[in-house]
C-alpha cells in the first residue's frame, strides 16, 4: 500500500505470511489437498472393500506363477500379435516376457514370421528364443540365414543343433544339403550322410523324408538298391499322406457344420485322387498352402527379390548372378510349397523329359509330378529335332489347337 506522500509499507497479511516461513505455507497445501480429496470421495460415493488392495494383490503374485502363466500363452498364441499384445499389458509382463521359459514354448505359428515383416526386431526375437533353447526358431532362423542372408556357417551350424535335438524339419533339410552339396561345391556332397538323416527324419514322422528314402532305396542313390523296400516306404508315405488329409477335412467338416451325408462339399474339402506314387493324396490340403513357415518365408523373400541378391560372408559361397548364357544362372525348386534356391550353378536336377522345371529332392519331384507337371511336361525340343533331322512329306503339320 502507499501513504500520501508516496511510501509504500507492507500488508499486515504479507507481513504474517513472512513471519509463518515456508513450513506454514506447505502446512496448509496439504490440509488443502486433503479437503480437495475428501470432497472428490464424498461425490462418488464409499468406494468398495477390495478395489484398494487389487494392485498390491498382483504385485504380490510370484514370478514363478506370472512366467508360468506367460509361457501357456505363448504356446497356445496362433499368431505374433497374440504374444505381443499379452506381454505389453504391463511393465511386468514386458520384463518377465523376455524369460528363457517364455521363449522356449513359443509356438511355431508365433514364430512364423513373413518375408514382407522381415526387421532387425524380428531377428532379434528369433535370436532370443533359439539361444533360449527354442527348436522351431532354431530350424527358421538356421533355413533364413542359410538361404535368404548367405551365412552359411551360422545356418548350418543353428539346423545343426536344432536337429541333434530331434526337429524333423531340421533333419530333412540337412539331408537335402548333404544330397546337394548346398553351400560347398559338387564334391561336398554326401550321399550316405543325407540317407541317414531322411531314415532319422522318417522315424519322426517326416513324410517327405519317408518318400525320398523310399526313392533313394530304389535308385540306390546313399543306400544298398532295393525295389521292394523302396516301394513299401513309398506306400507308408502316401498312406500318411492320405490320413492327415481326411482328418483335416473331417476337421473342416465339424468346424463348418456341414455334414457328409446329403451335401456336396466343395472347396479345401474336397477330396481329389492324385498317385503321388502309388497311394492317393489330397490335392486340396497341399493347395491350401500347408508349407512349413520355413518354406513359405523362402517363397516371398525370392519373389520380391532377385536370385543371388543375398549377402555372403567371409569362407561362404556366395550366390551367383544369372549368367548371360541363358539357363546358366541360379535356379529355384519347381515344386511351389518348397522355396529353396539353389546355391551354386547346376545344383539341383532338372526334369529328363523337358529339362524346363528342376527339383531340389526327389521328394519335390514325385509330388510336382502329380500336382502339376504331369500335364505341362512335353518332350517339344526331341520333337523337333527329330522332326528337322528327318524332313519328309509329312514333316510339315498342323500346329494343335491352343
Amino acid at each position: 500500500m502507499r501513504t500520501r506522500r508516496g511510501a509504500c509499507y507492507s500488508s499486515c497479511h504479507e507481513a504474517a505470511a513472512a513471519a509463518e516461513g515456508p513450513e506454514m505455507h506447505r502446512q496448509k497445501r496439504s490440509r488443502t489437498a486433503a479437503a480437495t480429496e475428501g470432497s472428490a470421495s464424498a461425490l462418488s460415493g464409499p468406494a468398495p472393500a477390495g478395489c484398494a488392495a487389487v494392485g498390491d494383490m498382483f504385485e504380490e503374485l510370484p514370478d514363478d506363477l506370472v512366467v508360468s502363466i506367460l509361457a501357456d500363452v505363448a504356446a497356445s498364441a496362433g499368431s505374433p500379435a497374440d504374444l505381443a499384445g499379452a506381454i505389453m499389458t504391463c511393465k511386468r509382463f514386458r520384463e518377465l516376457g523376455r524369460n528363457r521359459v517364455v521363449l522356449a514354448k513359443v509356438s511355431p505359428r508365433c514364430l512364423a514370421v513373413r518375408a514382407k515383416s522381415w526387421s532387425d526386431s524380428a531377428h532379434r526375437f528369433l535370436k532370443r528364443c533359439t539361444d533360449a533353447g527354442n527348436l522351431d526358431a532354431s530350424y527358421l532362423l538356421a533355413m533364413i540365414r542359410f538361404y535368404c542372408l548367405g551365412s552359411r556357417g551360422s545356418g548350418a551350424a543353428l539346423m545343426a543343433a536344432a536337429a541333434v535335438g530331434g526337429h524333423r524339419e531340421a533333419l530333412y533339410s540337412l539331408a537335402v544339403i548333404q544330397f546337394n552339396g548346398s553351400g560347398g561345391s559338387k564334391d561336398d556332397r554326401d550321399l550316405r550322410a543325407g540317407a541317414a538323416l531322411c531314415a532319422r527324419a522318417a522315424s519322426l514322422g517326416h513324410v517327405d523324408a519317408l518318400r525320398e528314402l523310399g526313392h533313394c532305396l530304389q535308385d540306390g542313390y546313399g543306400v544298398r538298391r532295393s525295389l521292394l523296400d523302396g516301394r513299401r516306404l513309398l506306400i507308408q508315405a502316401n498312406a500318411r499322406e492320405l490320413a492327415a488329409a481326411v482328418a483335416s477335412s473331417a476337421s473342416l467338416l465339424r468346424a463348418t457344420g456341414t455334414s457328409t451325408s446329403g451335401s456336396k462339399v466343395s472347396g479345401p474339402g474336397r477330396h481329389s485322387c492324385l498317385l503321388s506314387d502309388f497311394g492317393c493324396r489330397a490335392a486340396a490340403a497341399a493347395a491350401a498352402g500347408e508349407a512349413h513357415a520355413a518354406n513359405r518365408f523362402l517363397a516371398e523373400w525370392f519373389a520380391s527379390r532377385p536370385l543371388g541378391a543375398a549377402e555372403s560372408g567371409p569362407g561362404l559361397a556366395p550366390m551367383e548372378e544369372d549368367g548371360a548364357g541363358g539357363g546358366g544362372g541360379l535356379r529355384m525348386c519347381s515344386h511351389a510349397l518348397c522355396g529353396r534356391p539353389e546355391t551354386r550353378r547346376h545344383e539341383f536336377r532338372r526334369c529328363s523329359v523337358c529339362g524346363v522345371v528342376n527339383y531340389c529332392s526327389r521328394a519335390c519331384q514325385a509330388l510336382h509330378w502329380k500336382m502339376a507337371h504331369k500335364a505341362e511336361c512335353t518332350p517339344m525340343d526331341r520333337w523337333l529335332d527329330a522332326g528337322n533331322a528327318n524332313p519328309g512329306p509329312n514333316a510339315a503339320v498342323a500346329a494343335p489347337a491352343p
